[in-house]
């Protein structure tokens, strides 16, 4: 079973996904020996480390694993063949971040990843003399499944960034000879809000899909000479929505369902609602493999999310006559920044682990990047007082980069309901004063 790591994770959250998984074998490079050492003392199952680079520098910092370097695979004898996979058996976990807990593990089986790169190619129109290129790392599903397996499927190209760059994006581009790319979270934005060059129009790329897509579009498609396709989906629920290239672009919308999927949208009732009213996003696969068959080792979260064989996203949107959705929001409390899903309650959990701070809320305000940024309110301890940027950097070396607050609000007390949970909307309202430290200005 394949259990990808985001690289971006450290501390708690690290280890967290490696225990969840069960991993007693990590493969990685020699960069990352100094996270996993942070946490390797307290994990029940890791037992051995394979490295790319300084094995020598990583056995060093990890004294209680076996530590070999990866070139050990190869040579000696032929591995004996493994035993065939059925399509319904566990490929891979592949981790999204948590609403009101922590990172969960989405089980998927040999089948969800080879069917859903051959969806993918059937609505965009992938094609054999493509170069798919995706610039986010393989731990995401964009990069891993509607991008690798794609080309697999098609026998085309892929071409994986190390990591999205503003200034090197059509550089890289034009290296590859990439037709297709996916964005998500600010990156279209980023694009677009570039200075114009002479040479925008000077690009292989036929058609870039993912989300959001703004409103301004149109212009970023004459300008880089290319088509722009929004969907939605998300590695629990698979692609369920696209938005179809044969037909004119309707403003606002991801897309329609497409037949592989049942959509429903439904009303705290958990029955449908009418058209135009939000509901929450639920899918039923008409075929076996297209969604998650559970969250590893979490029992409870997977009855939460699975209704009469309903699989229940906890995103809402609205639907017209014509069968057009219209992402509205996120039901669950999680932070998008960037494309990355965060969970407030990860951020919380380190930010109530600093000295000083007697209780935190984390919460996602509006970000001219587009989707939010994080935002973080916190209570000192009697007699002590919070130092924002302190409190940042002790985040920032606890926590992925993407995860770190950029506004902290330091308050005498959160508002809370009379069972003491934090009401957050009160929060998110306030949204940022004149008083709120800011990392970046």
């Amino acid at each position: 079973m394949l259990a990808p790591v985001n690289t971006a994770f450290r501390g708690s959250v690290l280890a967290h996904v490696l225990d969840l998984s069960r991993a007693e074998l990590l493969v990685m490079d020699a960069a990352f020996a100094g996270a996993v050492a942070d946490v390797a003392p307290g994990l029940a199952h890791l037992r051995r480390v394979l490295v790319r680079g300084d094995a020598a520098a990583a056995a060093r910092a990890l004294p209680g694993l076996e530590v070999l370097p990866l070139d050990v695979l190869r040579g000696g004898p032929p591995a004996p063949p493994a035993p065939p996979n059925a399509e319904g058996d566990l490929a891979m976990l592949l981790f999204t971040s948590g609403t009101t807990g922590r990172s969960k593990g989405c089980m998927l089986t040999h089948r969800y990843g080879p069917r859903q790169a051959q969806l993918m190619i059937e609505h965009y129109g992938l094609r054999e003399d493509d170069v798919l290129y995706s610039p986010f790392p393989l731990f995401h599903l964009d990069a891993l499944v509607l991008t690798v397996l794609a080309a697999l499927e098609l026998g085309a190209t892929a071409a994986i960034g190390t990591r999205f760059s503003l200034s090197g994006f059509w550089d890289e581009i034009r290296a590859f000879g990439a037709t297709v790319f996916d964005f998500m979270g600010a990156t279209l934005t980023l694009l677009h809000k570039a200075p114009p060059r002479p040479d925008d129009g000077d690009n292989t790329v036929r058609l870039a899909w993912g989300v959001p897509v703004p409103a301004w579009v149109p212009e970023f498609e004459a300008r880089f000479g290319l088509r722009v396709a929004e969907l939605y989906g998300s590695t629990d629920a698979g692609i369920p929505i696209y938005q179809p290239l044969d037909a004119p672009r309707v403003p606002g919308s991801c897309g329609r369902a497409i037949p592989a999927y049942d959509v429903r949208l439904l009303g705290e009732d958990g029955r449908e609602v009418a058209d135009g009213t939000a509901g929450e996003i639920a899918v039923r696969p008409r075929e076996p493999g297209l969604t998650n068959t559970g969250y590893y080792g979490m029992p409870e979260a997977t009855a939460a999310a699975w209704r009469d064989g309903w699989f229940l996203t906890g995103d809402l949107a609205t639907r017209d006559a014509d069968g057009n959705h219209f992402f509205v929001g996120r039901r669950k409390e999680v932070i998008r920044r960037r494309g990355e899903n965060i969970s407030a309650f990860e951020v919380e959990e380190v930010v109530l682990a600093h000295p000083d701070v007697l209780d935190a809320a984390a919460y996602g305000v509006p970000s001219e990047l587009t989707e939010e940024d994080v935002m973080v309110a916190v209570v000192p301890r009697p007699g002590r007082r919070v130092d924002p940027v302190e409190l940042v950097a002790h985040c920032t070396a606890r926590m992925a980069t993407y995860m770190t607050p950029r506004y902290v609000d330091v308050l005498d007390a959160l508002p809370v309901t009379p069972t003491e949970k934090v009401e957050k909307y009160r929060l998110i309202e306030r949204g940022v004063t004149p008083t709120t430290w800011d990392r970046e200005a």
